[in-house]
């Protein structure tokens, strides 16, 4: 019997499916047993159960044709009216939980009329969404049979049609068998090992066969593939648009202007970053390219001024003690550029993490608030986050008319490149009127035993177990 392949993440847990998470460590886990409507293939998606789908010219009907003969692991059919169930649970109240975010797909499908018949699936949205498919991407589809013992808090029962099915689950650990691989396939065992640097000297040691999230400077050594990506989390200063100075548009654009995005790369991450210099990654759908942006303190000074503060002022930061967990360093090394117009901050930590998600959620920020933005979806970023008329979660007060009025084009335009260039004109409007201090893009490192100069990882960054070389050669 083929000895399984050990991996290792910062954490291995089997989370709810129908929760939202953008955390790859999760989601690595979940994409091996599980299978969605569609997958994501760069900025665009293909198919996954759904091997085709077309979009009403008003984006509000969406249809899709299932892929015939798939089974989930408890040997029932996947067929349209079990998808159906799924999307249901998906859609309730109780479900669809993030850290600090309560029934965060309710919002997209919880007025959808779902219709079925056998193969075939029709989706009815009450309001145009041109961007459906980046929720049904995190759509993971489960047996029917199963949905009870899951409500009852018995995860390990989910049966879905992926490669691999769950076989165990223990504190720290979960474990998969191959259920529709070749014989000699190997079973997976993801383990939680939380320091980085023990998680990279293990994979020296061979005590693993990959691990995940490993510090960038780390030395790998010989025999061992190393392999990079950039992480689609932005790592960002929300600011407070409610109330306080932040609500003046000049001092958000100073703040901004006064960034060195390269130093914070440098000195804070050492190297293991890109920068940012807009509200999504370069491999978001629709972002703009942008060229590196030195700082300009001349511009950012003159708009202090005209904002009423010549001679500076002091701003008060919120900032968690982790995730993102270089979070004090971050907060010091942007109060040493700030200080250079005349802006000193006075911060508050936080040690416990849910509780600051939720004070974020409840908008009880100071004027600065250091978080991240993780979905792969532009327009859930817009939607989420920036429209003032919906007042997400995450929505700290930003309001522009002209981004919301491009919000609404982009949701009612099924077109993929014109609606594209919808949003890389919001990408521009938002480099006037920054909503957010963004920094930077982590580096995600992975890590491999054996040579593999042909794995890479996806633009989620989300470790794919079928493209494990020792798998997809297994």
């Amino acid at each position: 019997m083929t000895a399984p392949l050990v991996i290792l993440q910062r954490r291995a847990d089997l989370v709810d499916p129908h929760d939202c998470t953008d955390a790859a460590d999760d989601l690595s886990i979940l994409s091996a047993a599980l299978e969605t409507l569609v997958r994501r293939v760069g900025t665009h998606f293909g198919p996954g159960l759904a091997e085709s789908w077309t979009v009403s010219a008003d984006a509000c009907t969406w249809d899709f044709v299932l892929r015939a003969g798939a089974v989930f692991h408890d040997g029932t059919a996947c067929d349209a009216p079990a998808v159906v169930k799924s999307l249901q649970r998906m859609a309730r109240e109780d479900k669809g939980y993030t850290l600090g975010a309560p029934a965060v797909w309710r919002q997209y499908l919880g007025n959808a009329a779902i219709e079925c018949d056998g193969l075939a699936l029709r989706i009815r949205l009450d309001e145009p969404m041109a961007d459906l498919l980046d929720v049904l991407v995190q759509a993971f589809v489960v047996s029917p049979a199963c949905l009870g013992r899951m409500d009852a808090g018995e995860l390990t029962a989910m049966a879905g049609t992926g490669p691999y099915r769950i076989a165990g689950v223990r504190a720290g650990e979960v474990q998969l068998e191959p259920a529709s691989l070749k014989p000699a396939a190997p079973g997976l065992i993801f383990r939680a090992m939380p320091d980085a640097e023990e998680r990279a000297s293990a994979l020296r040691e061979r005590r693993a066969d990959a691990a995940t999230n490993l510090p960038f400077r780390t030395v790998l050594g010989t025999g061992i593939t190393r392999v990079e990506v950039l992480n689609p989390v932005a790592i960002i200063f929300l600011m407070n648009a409610s109330e306080g100075p932040l609500t003046d548009s000049r001092l958000r654009r100073a703040l901004d202007l006064a960034l060195d995005r390269e130093a914070l790369v440098r000195d804070v991450m050492e190297g293991g970053a890109t920068p940012l210099y807009g509200f999504v990654s370069p491999v978001h759908f629709g972002a703009e390219a942008t060229a590196a942006r030195p700082s300009d303190l001349a511009s950012a000074r003159r708009l202090m001024s005209e904002a009423g503060y010549p001679e500076g002022l002091t701003l008060g930061v919120s900032c968690p003690t982790r995730l993102p967990d270089e979070a004090v360093r971050l907060t010091a090394a942007l109060a040493e550029q700030l200080s250079r117009i005349g802006v000193t901050l006075d911060v508050t930590y936080h040690e416990d993490r849910e509780a600051y998600a939720h004070m974020v959620r409840r908008k009880e920020i100071r004027d600065l608030a250091v978080f991240d933005s993780s979905p792969l979806s532009t327009y859930r970023v817009l939607a989420e986050k920036l429209d003032a008329r919906v007042r997400g979660s995450w929505w700290e007060g930003y309001h522009n008319g002209e981004v919301e009025a491009l919000i609404d084009a982009g949701r009612r335009c099924p077109d993929d490149a014109a609606r594209a260039a919808i949003y890389r004109r919001a990408f521009r409007v938002m480099q006037s009127d920054p909503p957010w201090l963004t920094l930077y893009n982590p580096v995600r490192v992975v890590g491999l035993v054996g040579e593999h100069p042909d794995f890479s990882l996806g633009v989620d960054a989300v470790l794919d177990v079928t493209r494990l070389p020792m798998v997809a050669h297994g």
